[in-house]
């Protein structure tokens, strides 16, 4: 399960970390309006589980 995090920085704007349930940070990154960070964390989440349901589509088919 992984969630993305929005935390606010004093003056500089916001960041955004897609994490795992233990708390292990798969992408972060920072952006200056709380809606583009949270554009960014949940295109990054997106593209992190497109990205393992590819890897498993194709180990899949290989085992064929």
């Amino acid at each position: 399960m992984f969630e993305v995090i929005l935390t606010r920085r004093k003056r500089f704007g916001w960041r955004w970390q897609v994490c795992d349930q233990s708390g292990k940070i798969f992408a972060d990154g920072f952006e200056r309006t709380r809606p583009s960070a949270k554009y960014h964390g949940e295109r990054a989440l997106f593209f992190l589980l497109s990205q393992a349901y590819l890897r498993n589509r194709s180990a899949a088919s290989s085992e064929d």
